[in-house]
């Protein structure tokens, strides 16, 4: 397994076929209000899609995505893209970040260098590591159907132990990262020192078995929360589940296209009062959707879903608690999935459960701050035991 040199780039035939497809959009008309109500209104896709072609740079972004070193490496027959940013201090924690959908590594760019080279003189610093999932951004194409959570756990461990060469390492996780993080504390409890999950969930838990009883009042907002979100996860689960490959012939297709299935889940399940533009620039909704079309890993995003919940969840082994590796929730509140924290006393070896005061689903992205203190309040709470 040969680590390469990397430079994250977009060509220049795709940034111009991308130009060319936003430029000759076909648009619906609208029917009555042209609101959210319905789904990505008119006008703003609009006024989002001129912002895109004529005044987004690529080469803007990708200036300050080679500020890090990037690389690529193949295992197991599957090219893995990954960031690296090595910790200010000696004794450095190796840390890896795994985003989600519709995320990208590029998700993490507020809390790398706060984690690589905190300000504070007590604070731990971390060799951060950010790979892109297998058929996300970079890591594209993805040629290997079967790649669900428990592959990529298995991927990220060698790519960590083996590639890197960390005895033991620490891991966080939002969305898809959360389970593959929780994933790597049930499966490789040996080499991880502790995961830091930013979804609260458990390897192989059947949400609707979990008691009423559990939930404790203080809870009420929470679970009120993922009761309001469970709507506008309908469409997505459903039909990335199912039939992924039907739909990828469309986003494939249309960047317009996808960037409208990207951005709306990015408007509902962000904290965002009903102004997406209060949590997401312009110019960050762009590069999102650009790392989703412009590399063809639209198509292979989706996969996922069908190749996790179509089966109950592998397990590694039958023990309790089933996260072995001190585990860590930041629970954000307007995440889209919740548990009673008595399920993670129950079910891991919970070391911290923090509630945050704002945030959605894109925690990384929407509260940087508070997910790096978490993150180096966790570890240091972790090393002084």
């Amino acid at each position: 397994m040969e680590i390469e040199s990397f430079s994250p780039d977009i060509s220049k035939e795709a940034l111009n076929l991308l130009k060319k497809r936003l430029l000759d959009t076909r648009w619906p008309h609208t029917i009555g209000g042209d609101d959210w109500a319905y789904g990505v209104p008119n006008e703003w896709l609009r006024e989002m899609v001129d912002y895109w072609a004529n005044t987004w740079s690529w080469e803007k972004v990708a200036q300050e995505i080679s500020r890090y070193e990037h690389f690529k490496v193949e295992i197991e027959g599957i090219s893995i893209h990954f960031l690296r940013s090595k910790g200010t201090k000696s004794n450095s924690i190796p840390i890896i970040l795994t985003h989600g959908w519709p995320w990208t590594f590029w998700d993490f760019r507020e809390v790398i260098t706060p984690l690589s080279s905190p300000k504070e003189k007590g604070s731990p610093s971390f060799d951060v590591i950010v790979p892109s999932l297998p058929g996300f951004g970079f890591s594209t194409p993805l040629t290997h159907a079967g790649v669900d959570v428990p592959t990529v756990a298995y991927l990220w461990n060698k790519l960590m132990t083996e590639v890197l060469g960390y005895e033991n390492y620490a891991a966080h996780g939002g969305d898809w990262g959360s389970l593959i993080t929780a994933h790597l504390g049930h499966a490789y409890s040996e080499n991880v020192i502790g995961v830091h999950l930013g979804l609260p969930v458990v390897p192989g838990l059947i949400r609707s078995e979990i008691p009423d009883h559990y939930w404790v009042p203080e809870e009420k907002e929470l679970r009120d929360r993922a009761d309001e979100a469970a709507p506008s996860l309908k469409s997505h689960l459903a039909v990335h589940t199912n039939d992924p490959h039907t739909l990828a012939h469309a986003l494939i297709d249309s960047p317009v296209g996808t960037a409208a299935w990207l951005w709306e889940r990015r408007y509902n399940w962000s904290d965002n009062k009903g102004d997406i533009e209060s949590v997401f620039s312009r110019e960050d909704l762009c590069t999102n959707a650009s790392l989703y079309w412009c590399t063809g890993a639209i198509t292979s995003s989706l996969r996922m879903y069908f190749e996790h919940f179509n089966k109950p969840w592998p397990l590694a082994h039958d023990r309790q608690p089933v996260i072995e590796s001190p585990t860590a929730y930041a629970i954000f509140p307007k995440d889209v999935v919740m548990l009673p924290k008595k399920i993670a006393e129950e079910k891991t070896n919970l070391l911290r459960w923090t509630v945050m005061p704002a945030g959605g689903h894109f925690g990384a992205a929407e509260q940087p701050s508070l997910l790096v203190n978490d993150i180096q309040e966790t570890f240091s709470q972790l090393y002084s035991k």
